[in-house]
């Protein structure tokens, strides 16, 4: 179909152009949010430009990238019509494992907040000095005896503990956000993309489900346009013989 604006092509034809199902091209305009115009039916129409993003998009797929990945790529990709794509290529590595990261974290979010109790609140260890304060203050050394003195540094001793024992905790958290292992970046590729390819299905099946409702629609219309033929015929059949009889009994 062409126009002033440019050739616009249906579903079918830009899913032929692109080299994949059309239930593909649905899916990757849900998941990257890509907005694709309608005609005056409310179809889907592409244009070679549409047609061009979907193609570069094919390629990074091909090249290892995973969706959310190059969902980050897509204003550059629209801005530039993929004319750089080589150098974007370069980017697969860190943005996937921007993408795992994001994902690990949110993962670890939800965890968290499903097993912590709303009302709990996380009580801080007080301050060191504050408990020295404290001691030093209610209960004056020169007027201890040996078990209060001996009470006395097992408590500062273990605030003490408590203290580089949070510190530590803080610097291993931040190491362990730092250095995600191999390991669990290929296992959560290899779970991306399973993600992924379930719901490349789905829409495969809906698609498959939306052209088996269309097919029945037009075979019931088709039934109902040779019904009305033949009832048309029958009553054409029956005026002539009507006729017929006239023209003898005449």
């Amino acid at each position: 179909m062409s126009n002033e604006r440019g050739t616009r092509y249906m579903i079918s034809d830009a899913a032929k152009k692109v080299s994949v199902e059309a239930h593909v091209l649905r899916y990757w305009e849900e998941e990257l949010e890509i907005t694709i115009a309608r005609n005056e039916m409310g179809h889907r129409y592409y244009t070679d430009k549409d047609i061009q993003l979907f193609k570069n998009i094919k390629e990074l797929k091909n090249q290892g990238f995973q969706l959310k990945a190059i969902k980050m790529l897509i204003p550059e990709l629209i801005s530039n019509g993929g004319k750089n794509m080589d150098s974007l290529i370069i980017l697969k590595e860190e943005l996937n494992r921007q993408v795992m990261e994001q994902t690990l974290k949110e993962t670890a979010m939800k965890e968290v907040a499903a097993s912590t109790p709303k009302a709990e609140v996380k009580k801080e260890p007080e301050p060191i000095e504050k408990e020295i304060v404290v001691v030093e203050q209610s209960s004056p050394v020169k007027n201890m005896d040996k078990g209060q003195k001996m009470n006395q540094f097992r408590m500062i001793l273990g605030s003490m503990i408590t203290e580089v024992l949070r510190e530590n905790n803080k610097e291993l958290g931040k190491e362990v956000s730092t250095q995600v292992s191999d390991n669990v970046i290929k296992e959560m590729d290899y779970l991306l993309r399973m993600k992924e390819d379930r719901e490349e299905e789905r829409f495969k099946k809906l698609d498959e489900s939306i052209r088996n409702v269309q097919r029945s629609r037009r075979e019931v219309a088709a039934a109902k346009s040779e019904e009305k033929k033949q009832r048309r015929h029958r009553m054409k059949m029956a005026k002539r013989k009507k006729r017929a009889l006239r023209s003898e009994l005449i």
